[in-house]
């Protein structure tokens, strides 16, 4: 992948180099890809489309910033993420969160197909770290409905509690939209050193969306079990996210 970048990067210097001859040199693009002067001299030579790039825009587009508000706790949270490189299939970009509650940084690898990988490290003031690898598949894509299935484990690093044990969380859900506007999702995660298990069920609306931006409400209910809590309820929960694509 870095290595078809820097190639991509020769071929772009090549031909920029050329370009500030144009001038001094008139040239002309012939067919097939070649670059020729008035008097025949071949100056670039390659296939059309490899001197063919990907609109600038298009590539800004690929960041994102993302603001989050809990409803219920009034907690903001800001989001960025920003592609570091590419490939026809895959993107690999740099994420990052902040908030009053917790700060974040990790990497994510997307696929045109709507799978992805990522991996990140957060922090939380008077509690410590936690490290979290998750992954995402797409296994229904038409253009009315989206299945998503995704799964996670949390390594958990009580740094502020001396003596207190590293312990991991685990989970997966499923994620449904239909009509890229309305849909649910449902999600587990169980931490055995608790013996805990806490179940999410929400569901989302979009409200506005165009090109680049998107505004959602989401709402639902969360529950946790374990024998530490021997009375437990379904607590209702609600935020509201706005997206922008750069």
């Amino acid at each position: 992948m870095f290595a078809k970048g820097f190639v991509l990067a020769v071929l772009l210097v090549g031909v920029n180099c050329r370009y500030l001859l144009v001038e001094e040199h008139p040239m002309h693009l012939a067919e097939d890809g070649v670059i020729l002067g008035e008097d025949g001299t071949v100056y670039f030579s390659a296939p059309l489309e490899t001197v063919q790039m990907e609109p600038l825009s298009r590539a800004r587009r690929q960041a994102q910033t993302t603001i989050s508000v809990d409803g219920k706790t009034g907690n903001t949270e800001f989001g960025a993420k920003i592609p570091v490189a590419r490939t026809d299939n895959n993107i690999l970009s740099v994420t990052g969160t902040q908030s009053a509650a917790s700060r974040s940084l990790g990497l994510a690898l997307d696929n045109v197909n709507g799978h992805g990988l990522s991996v990140s490290q957060r922090t939380i003031p008077e509690f410590g770290k936690q490290l979290t690898a998750a992954g995402k598949l797409n296994v229904l894509d038409t253009d009315r409905h989206n299945v998503n299935a995704n799964a996670f484990v949390t390594k958990n690093m009580p740094t502020q509690f001396p003596g207190a044990p590293n312990f991991n969380t685990y989970g997966g859900g499923v994620d449904y939209t239909f009509d890229k506007k309305i849909g649910a999702s449902l999600t587990a995660a169980q931490t055995d050193l608790f013996k805990r298990t806490d179940v999410s069920a929400l569901g989302h609306l979009n409200l506005f969306k165009n090109k680049d931006s998107s505004f959602d409400f989401n709402a639902g209910a969360t529950r946790s079990f374990s024998p530490f809590i021997p009375k437990s309820s379904w607590e209702p929960t609600y935020g509201f996210s706005f997206s922008k694509s750069w």
